[in-house]
């Protein structure tokens, strides 16, 4: 059985969906079409996306092809992220203790807790007067 070309992971973070196609490759990025610096100006957000590839020492090796809704761009970076460890998990298996050594493969559970009515918002209250 010959080795799949192509490996896909899902990644979520707040209410980011982020899905991320590895093919084998010289290290193109595309983020919905765009490149990744068009997409995320902002250098610390790369840095965040290109994590996986450099604890597990793949960059360059993947042309990355990523689809991401949702949220703002710290929630999808973070999407992208967990998308990408996903993905290269797929790629090899080996790769799982850096990964979850590095607590890319574990999906961040906090999300934006609900207002509650009688309040101003989740926790903060209107003004309380004594007197």
């Amino acid at each position: 059985m010959e080795k799949p070309t192509q490996f896909y992971g899902t990644g979520r973070r707040k209410s980011s969906t982020a899905r991320v196609f590895l093919r084998l490759g010289q290290g193109s990025f595309l983020v919905n079409g765009r490149s990744i610096e068009a997409y995320f100006k902002n250098e610390t957000l790369r840095m965040i996306i290109n994590q996986p590839f450099t604890q597990t020492e793949t960059s360059n090796k993947f042309d990355v092809k990523v689809n991401v809704n949702g949220g703002g761009p710290s929630g999808q970076a973070g999407a992208v992220r967990h998308g990408i460890s996903r993905a290269l998990l797929e790629y090899d298996g080996d790769l799982r203790k850096i990964l979850k050594k590095s607590g890319f493969l574990t999906r961040d559970p906090r999300s934006k807790e609900r207002k509650k009515y009688g309040q101003k918002g989740a926790r903060a209250r209107f003004q309380f007067s004594k007197r």
